[in-house]
């Protein structure tokens, strides 16, 4: 009888990735991790050499949520895996599938505070699903299939596998099959009850101005149908959290648009009347509430979700529904008839007036370039099907405000984290991993100083990703606040930025500044026609903000509100 072969543990972990359906990993090379990169020479997997961890982290994060599978990182040990810290937080925070692979010191000097040795799987307990240390080759194949078991299941996350060097360089017996996961993965989440499916149609029933509060957990369980059947079957309105845009299509005529901090003003003016939420794929964040005691005093409240623990973490609700949503709305349309509210939604259209706010041409005309006007336009020359990412800011808003999201993934964009810097790497992952789609970064002049060495991988790996930086001269959203609430003291928030156009020459990109609404199309047709990597610097109104925007510690309906121009004023236009 033939022995079972023997593999190293190197050769073990590339044998697993393959078999996961892993083709392509993102990383950088260091000595407790040389095994398995040697190793990867011999694999069909294609590897992205990053210029930081954190770069890494986010491209891999990027891949995930653009594709829908579990993106991958490849770091060394000590710094290298310090290094993926926030992106595993930005990763878990957003809930996004991603197996982080470190390498480790030799198991013999674990402990001793060796040469690169630091404790990656105590420093990443609260911001991983779970994590793993691998002293063995034997080990590797069962942490390994747990880690893509855990990071794809319930509601999805990044999982840390730190393997030690020797472990990498031992041989043991490869048996995929014996390393099949069966501990630590939750069980499969319980069907939503009949008696809770027949409560909510009994609400339904009764509710006279419901609304469906649209989440990322939508685009998650594959649900878009299944919320929009049940939204057209009961004329029920639906407003999107920020991950949310796109899991429903913003165009709908039942959409209202993004509620919360920088919400639509009608929309959380909806929230705030309506005498039912249905709260699909979310998680009530302090964002979309404003403050607690005031929020949504009329409404019952039904959330449905897969993960149990959100349920009245933050909000009371009146109704907890535990299960995938696309299975239990399946199981919910068949019980509900149709039903016209033709009274609620002429309510919000009055609320919502004229939205002289999102036209465009009531923005102030001072013959200057305003953020909107370039994310109006991008959207505009895009025909809205490009897929966005952006850093986090005052443009991560805008951009949410003034560009329609109908595609599903066709927003990136780092919700619960707020990850400065974010935006560049996720997009290289993102076109990496959709190289057909037109992919635009959207940062502030801030946050694309925090990874702008990634624009060298892109260059090197021919990834055409298009950077529109956002240039106020400002940590624009610090910036307001200090304009709103301390009395336009500007500490440290002005911010000086390299020449983007020469920076991005520099890493053989192409480079393009734009400083008025005149060019901005024709920049934007350049980049597009370009093949490879361009930077636009778009040069706007420094002082500008946000609006409506809700205080912290603010009602959800006590807004700040743009000051409208006189002639608006004078008219009575919405705000």
């Amino acid at each position: 009888m033939t022995a079972p072969p023997t593999f190293t543990g190197a050769q073990i972990l590339m044998e697993c990735l393959v078999r996961e359906g892993v083709d392509l990993v993102f990383g950088y090379p260091g000595g407790a991790v040389l095994p398995a990169y040697d190793e990867l020479l011999n694999y069909p997997i294609r590897h992205v050499l990053v210029r930081h961890e954190q770069g890494g982290c986010h491209m891999a994060d990027g891949y995930a949520r653009a594709t829908g599978k579990v993106g991958v990182m490849l770091a060394t040990s000590g710094p290298g895996a310090t290094n993926l810290v926030t992106g595993l937080a930005t990763a878990m925070l957003d809930s996004t599938p991603l197996v982080a692979i470190t390498g480790q010191v030799g198991s013999a000097v674990l402990g001793t505070d060796a040469f690169q040795e630091v404790d990656i799987t105590g420093a990443t307990l609260s911001v991983t699903k779970h994590n793993y240390l691998v002293t063995t080759p034997e080990g590797i194949a069962p942490a390994l299939r747990e880690a893509f078991a855990l990071a794809r299941s319930g509601r999805p996350g990044p999982v840390l596998v730190d393997i030690t060097k020797d472990a990498q360089q031992a041989k043991a017996v490869f048996d995929w099959e014996a390393a099949k996961p069966t501990r630590h993965l939750r069980r499969t989440p319980p069907q939503a009850s009949e008696r809770g499916l027949d409560e909510l149609v009994r609400m339904l029933t009764a509710a006279e101005r419901p609304l469906i509060l649209a989440g990322h957990g939508i685009q998650m369980s594959g649900a878009r149908r299944e919320v929009l059947a049940l939204a057209e079957w009961q004329d029920l309105p639906f407003a999107s959290t920020l991950l949310g845009l796109g899991a429903v299509p913003g165009s709908h005529p039942l959409s209202l648009g993004m509620m919360g901090m920088h919400g639509e003003a009608w929309v959380n003016q909806a929230i705030q009347e309506a005498d039912l939420l249905l709260a699909f794929g979310m998680r009530f964040d302090d964002r979309v509430t404003g403050r607690l005691s005031d929020y949504a005093p009329k409404a019952k409240k039904v959330h449905l979700d897969v993960d149990a623990s959100e349920f009245n973490k933050n909000v009371a609700v009146d109704l907890a529904l535990h299960g995938d949503l696309k299975e239990s709305l399946k199981r919910l349309l068949p019980k509900v008839t149709p039903k016209s509210r033709a009274a609620w939604l002429a309510r919000i259209r009055d609320m919502k007036g004229d939205a002289a706010v999102r036209d465009i041409q009531n923005l102030p005309d001072t013959g200057e370039l305003h953020a909107a006007h370039v994310i109006h336009d991008l959207w505009r020359l895009t025909e809205g099907a490009a897929l966005v990412v952006t850093d986090v800011g005052q443009h991560q808003m805008w951009e949410a405000q003034y560009y329609r999201h109908d595609a599903e993934r066709g927003l990136l964009t780092s919700g619960g984290l707020g990850t400065m810097g974010f935006a560049l790497p996720a997009a290289i992952g993102a076109q990496v991993g959709r190289p057909d789609a037109e992919v635009w970064v959207v940062a502030g002049d801030g946050g694309i100083q925090m990874t702008s060495p990634e624009l060298m991988t892109a260059v090197q790996e021919g990834v055409k990703v298009r950077v529109a930086v956002i240039n106020n001269g400002f940590l624009g959203m610090v910036r307001q606040w200090q304009q709103f609430f301390y009395d336009h003291r500007y500490s440290s928030s002005p911010i000086q930025s390299p020449d983007f156009v020469k920076l991005a020459e520099a890493y053989g990109a192409k480079g393009l500044r734009v400083t008025s609404r005149a060019e901005v199309e024709s920049a934007v047709r350049e980049a597009q026609a370009h093949d490879g990597p361009v930077l636009l610097d778009f040069r706007v109104v420094q002082e500008d903000s946000v609006f409506p925007m809700v205080p912290t510690g603010a009602a959800l309906d006590q807004m700040i509100r743009r000051p409208l121009p006189s002639a608006l004023a004078e008219s009575g236009a919405d705000r």
